[in-house]
Formats: C-alpha cells, structure tokens, sequence
C-alpha cells in the first residue's frame, strides 16, 4: 500500500539591490543549506504555506509571483512533494528566524547554486533561477524612481470631472430617469 505523500512549499527569494541576491537558509538540526521551504498546515493553501516559510525562514517579508515547479523525493520512507514559487524579499527584515533556522545567506545565483546541500535543489534552482532573477527585473525595469514620478505630477495637470459628476453618477442618474419614465 502506497504511504500518503507530505506536501510542502517555498520559494525562490530575490532581495533587489546592485545585484540580486537569492536567499539560502542553513537549518539548526544537520546544518545543511536549502531553499526556504517547509511542510504545509492542514488545509492550508500551498501558495500561502509557501510565503509563511519564506517569512518565517528568512526574517522578510515576501511579495509571491510565478509559480517555478516542484521537486519530489522520499522523506522517511514516504514521497515529498515541494511547490516553489518565485518571490520577492523586503529589503529590510521584518522577523527574527525560526528556531529551526541557523543562518540565512543572501547570495548570488551561482553562488546560492554551489551553497546549496542537496543535488535535488541545485539542478532545480540552476533551473528556474534565471526565470525568477528574470521576474525581478521586467518588475524593476518599467518603474519610475519618486524624483521621476514628481516631475511628472508637476507637468501633467490634473483633470477635473465633469460637470454632471463621475461615470458612476452619470449612470446612476439614467436608471432614476428611466424608471420614472417606465412607471408613468
């Protein structure tokens, strides 16, 4: 009989700077290097399970994105399911680090690479990393710095509405005179 797999789920944290750095956290127990990840909650949402290990393994708060794929594996005799999605760290942290955590490193993708444990995560991360440092800069590329966006508050003006009031009033308006209309 088939034992019943553990599902889990993390992610691939970026925190912008210079350069992107992904995170990597050694945990306290065998002092192995992984990705941010852990077991899901009972009925949890595995989107959710992945950004409360995240937060609660790196100390920062995370904006998630693209899902990146899985990763099986048996773990004490049973087979493993890990969802990783791509996300985005604050760039200060929020939380201390779980008591489970013993050390977080911000590195680079090559490096996150040959830091990592497991064979397992370090074909996966050489992988998708790419496409979740990708993720990061199409974020980063379109945004005007505030110096940029107050300049153009100062040369756009602001338009004023209508005289008859928003879209929303205006229809509003219409249905009152339609149903006057109707019941005569």
């Amino acid at each position: 009989m088939a034992r019943k797999p553990v599902y889990a789920a993390g992610g691939v944290v970026v925190r912008d700077g210079a350069r992107p750095l992904i995170a990597i956290v050694q945990r306290s127990k065998d002092e192995r290097w992984v990705l941010p990840r852990g077991k899901l909650k009972r009925s949890e949402n595995p989107r959710a399970g992945a950004r409360r290990e995240a937060m609660e393994e790196t100390g920062h708060r995370v904006r998630l994105h693209e899902f990146l794929g899985a990763i099986t594996y048996r773990a004490s005799g049973r087979p493993k399911v890990v969802q990783f999605w791509s996300m985005q760290a604050s760039r200060h942290p929020s939380f201390g680090l779980m008591k489970d955590i013993s050390t977080v490193a911000w590195l680079p993708l090559s490096g996150a690479i040959l830091q990592l444990s497991y064979p397992l995560e370090k074909l996966f991360l050489r992988h998708v990393g790419r496409q979740a440092l990708q993720h990061r800069m199409r974020n980063t590329a379109g945004r005007a710095s505030k110096r940029e966006v107050k300049v153009l508050q100062r040369k756009t003006k602001m338009k004023r509405a209508p005289k008859w009031g928003t879209a929303k009033q205006t229809r509003a308006r219409r249905t009152a005179a339609k149903r006057r209309r109707t019941a005569r």
